[in-house]
């Protein structure tokens, strides 16, 4: 489920908006102890060593995998699950709403607001309130 976003040209680096992303995140979190760490799954896309540092300054876990180690480690061990696919979900989830994929919007403030809206309307699904 998302809590955080930011907007940037498609060709611009995942790994230079990590802080940007964090720093959007409206809710407030519990702080995090070593009996109940709060995780961060990510993509290949942020395997920086920058990246794990910032994490670890708003004291996330990161979960940074490349793709082929994470497949090879599920080979050994099949009791457990990858984490990856919980970064492609959400992705997934925000392509389903056309108008954030298409990108009709021109001015970024207007794509922001919708960004937001879809947020909001996965959360609300996710809460499972329609059943």
């Amino acid at each position: 489920m998302p809590f955080g976003l930011s907007v940037a040209g498609a060709n611009r680096n995942d790994f230079k908006l990590v802080r940007e992303t964090l720093e959007t995140i409206a809710i407030e979190r519990p702080t995090p102890t070593p009996e109940q760490p709060q995780g961060m799954c990510l993509d290949k896309g942020y395997d920086y060593q920058e990246v794990r540092a910032l994490l670890a300054e708003f004291g996330f876990t990161a979960h940074i995998r490349a793709r082929g180690e994470e497949a090879q480690e599920l080979k050994r061990a099949a009791h457990k699950k990858a984490r990856r696919w919980v970064v492609e979900r959400s992705h997934s989830w925000m392509n389903r709403f056309r108008r954030l994929l298409i990108r009709w919007d021109k001015k970024p403030e207007n794509y922001l607001a919708f960004l937001h809206f879809a947020c909001g309307l996965i959360a609300f699904r996710s809460a499972g309130l329609f059943g």
